[in-house]
């Protein structure tokens, strides 16, 4: 018979005694389970001890999660988090340096457990640490020199408790002083400093810019471009990451007009917004970050990845201003910006006022903006009133005259000459392909928590924008006169045009010239191929009796999902934990069991390289139990108070598992296959329908290889729409053969 499911048994630990094995009553309170130990020690005084996991993590047991405790787990007796922390907060404050460094280092580890963490706090630990940080390290400078690798574990103990205390989310950002920041910005900015406190220092900086916007203030007046870019022409990764996410942090939470990166005492915040992209350029952190980070020959880690993205997207985001900003029409700055687009285009100075009748004048201006390809031939400054993409198109036209005149005057030339109606419209095609551009790119879009997709041609030139712009209007041009289109077919050459630069950027390319040597060998005639080829797969045949063979194959297909979704379930998957630190993640594993009755799960200290063994998921929730399967917003983890900066990804990847009457088991699936995946498998468990899109999408392949198998005798034979008319019947039955 099984034990009841509120008795767990578990070995207990003492130092210098055997360890126990107990039952421990779930129903009963923790207070008397951790006496019942204590009596079994002949140890008084049962309220200065609890229990902790006997594991890496050390973690307390508390009434919230003693739940977590599994069947054979290995618990330790230790002193209560109280009084731990009141030692370890004494112990910190030691004469002796190396009683002062074997202290810090243990709160460091300690910190990580939020029940201590709590304790510790109360104890008003974090603002000892803070004085030692910014008093306390002065006593030991003369000792620096000496005692180099002394000093540096014990600040960077100092600072990883710090970091560790804050993670939990207990005590406010903004509560520290100007002081601190000075110190451990001075860190950041020594060019000499031990790996681990600049690591822990720009983590620091980074949580203060990203959490208080007072201290993006204040951070802003202490960190210079000049001062961070040592770091990231060293050859440590993660130093460069994190160096990346603290530019990052500040770029983010910068006001609007003053969004602004400054370099050798070139504050931040003197910087308009303007100037963004020339500071990027003349203080060369673009083209550091591409030699020394995305051309490095070190393979470049995940969160990297997803730093260099954040850095895209912010920098594109730059843009958002002039897209969203109307042309107005009485503005002669701006509509000397569109003469000079006609006077590049067609060598022709502008004329004095008393030069010619003003009929004559508006007769010619008239002409030459219907050449130039304008909607609105009047007054061309019309066009510029659609947001987006507003004045950034007029920009990137001037861009691309100035900066690639040939190109330029050749396709408005070209077009202009024509008499044929099929001319390219070049001002109508640049806004339109303006607009494209940031629909693509995602220009005004935060970034989101979990993308790693970052373009390494963007870091390669200092106005890649415009750059990109330069390449697609010419490859638009190109594509127009393939398919021979007219001002009607517009539409049409935009979504082609589209195709080409989606399928271009989906092999990443490495520099501009060879996204450029990508759409040359995506021509009209080759997407056409394409399209071709993946319409055959998709919707090969649509004649009734087809239609009907797949209604009727279609349930045999399902079947077979079905079952690849319980076996990938049985194989099991590795799920992120919540956590507020994304370079701290923490892991735990679920899979089905074969007989598809049992959920197995469990944690894990870190990700799994192969299977998981059987033996180490000692948790269990039976199939039968499951009432119901909730994803996104309805999931519970995704209302808890305190949880994630929650976006719109971390929503899309969520679900939950409804047990009993108020049970969760709660889930954060890895990628979006992984999602579809057990979302699918567990409404294939409870009965209900497969409908996610991943489903859909192997359905439709697999329906078109199994009709494609079943009609290979009937290549290049007409099915007919209706079946074929019965016969007349004989005239006799002669030619029947009776065999008996």
């Amino acid at each position: 018979m099984p034990p009841p499911a509120d008795i767990v048994k578990v070995a207990i630990e003492w130092p210098g005694a055997f360890p126990r094995l107990m039952e421990i009553d779930q129903k009963k309170p923790l207070s008397a389970i951790i006496k019942e130990v204590c009596e079994g020690w002949s140890l008084g005084n049962h309220e200065n001890f609890a229990l902790q996991n006997a594991d890496s993590t050390n973690f307390y047991i508390t009434e919230k999660n003693r739940n977590d405790i599994k069947n054979g787990s290995i618990l330790r007796l230790t002193t209560s988090p109280a009084q731990t922390a009141q030692q370890l907060h004494e112990r910190i404050q030691s004469s002796s340096m190396d009683a002062k460094l074997e202290a810090l280092k243990d709160l460091a580890n300690s910190s990580r457990d939020v029940t201590f963490a709590q304790e510790f706090i109360n104890l008003d630990g974090l603002s000892l640490l803070t004085q030692m940080v910014e008093s306390g390290t002065e006593r030991y400078q003369k000792l620096q020199k000496i005692m180099k690798p002394c000093f540096g574990d014990l600040l960077s103990f100092t600072l990883t408790a710090f970091v560790e205390l804050m993670d939990h989310g207990i005590v406010s950002w903004d509560t520290f002083s100007m002081a601190f920041i000075k110190k451990i910005a001075s860190y950041v900015n020594k060019s000499a400093m031990d790996t681990a406190v600049l690591q822990r220092s720009l983590a620091i900086l980074e949580s203060m810019v990203l959490n208080s916007q007072d201290l993006y203030q204040k951070v802003a007046q202490e960190i210079t471009i000049g001062q961070l870019i040592p770091h990231l022409q060293g050859t440590d990764q993660d130093i460069q990451t994190y160096t990346i996410a603290v530019i990052n942090a500040l770029f983010l939470k910068a006001p609007e007009e003053k969004r602004q990166l400054h370099e050798n005492h070139v504050n931040i915040l003197d910087c308009p917004l303007t100037e963004m992209a020339h500071i990027l350029a003349q203080k060369q952190l673009r083209s550091i970050i591409l030699s020394n980070v995305i051309r490095s020959t070190r393979a470049i880690k995940d969160e990297m990845a997803h730093q260099l993205y954040v850095l895209q997207v912010l920098t594109f985001n730059l843009l958002e201003d002039r897209m969203m900003t109307k042309m107005d029409p009485q503005d002669q700055a701006q509509r000397d910006i569109i003469f000079e687009l006609r006077r590049i285009a067609f060598d022709v100075e502008c004329e004095p006022n008393n030069s010619g009748s003003i009929e004559k004048r508006k007769s010619m201006y008239t002409r030459d903006y219907k050449k130039l390809g304008f909607i609105n031939h009047v007054n061309p400054a019309v066009d510029f009133t659609q947001i987006p993409p507003g004045m950034l198109a007029l920009d990137n036209m001037l861009y691309f005259a100035k900066h690639h005149q040939d190109a330029y005057i050749r396709i408005v030339l070209e077009n202009s000459s024509r008499e044929d109606k099929h001319e390219c419209p070049f001002g109508r095609s640049s806004i339109e392909l303006t607009k494209m551009l940031c629909e693509i790119l995602k220009v005004g879009e935060l970034p989101s928590e979990n993308c790693h997709d970052y373009h390494p041609m963007f870091f390669t030139h200092d106005r890649s924008f415009e750059e990109f712009f330069c390449i697609c209007i010419q490859l638009l041009n190109k594509t127009w006169k393939e398919m021979r289109a007219t001002s009607e077919d517009f539409n049409k050459v935009m979504q082609v045009v589209r195709e080409q630069v989606m399928r271009a950027l989906n092999v990443k390319p490495n520099s501009l010239d060879q996204f450029k040597s990508r759409l040359q060998n995506l021509s009209y005639t080759e997407i056409l191929k394409i399209r071709q080829s993946e319409r055959m797969n998709q919707e090969d045949f649509q004649s009734r009796p087809i239609l009907e063979l797949r209604e009727k194959i279609q349930p045999e297909i399902m079947l077979l999902i079905k079952q690849q979704r319980l076996n990938r379930l049985c194989e099991g998957t590795c799920f992120r934990k919540i956590s507020s630190r994304r370079r701290q993640d923490k892991f735990w594993y679920c899979r089905l069991s074969p007989n598809h009755k049992v959920l197995h799960y469990g944690d894990l200290e870190e990700s799994p390289q192969g299977e998981v063994p059987h033996d180490s998921l000692q948790d269990k929730l039976p199939v039968a139990d499951i009432k119901a399967v909730v994803t996104g917003k309805d999931c519970p983890h995704m209302k808890e108070k305190g949880a994630l900066k929650q976006n719109k990804e971390v929503l899309e990847l969520a679900f939950s598992v409804l047990y009993e009457s108020d049970e969760y088991l709660n889930f954060i699936a890895p990628d979006k296959h992984e999602y579809c995946v057990w979302t699918d498998g567990l409404n294939a468990l409870l009965g209900k329908e497969m409908t996610s899109e991943f489903t859909k999408s192997d359905l439709d392949v697999l329906l078109s290889m199994e009709m494609k198998l079943r009609l290979l005798d009937l290549e290049n034979i007409q099915i007919p729409e209706a079946p074929p008319p019965i016969p007349k019947e004989p005239s006799n039955y002669d030619f029947v053969y009776d065999c008996n």
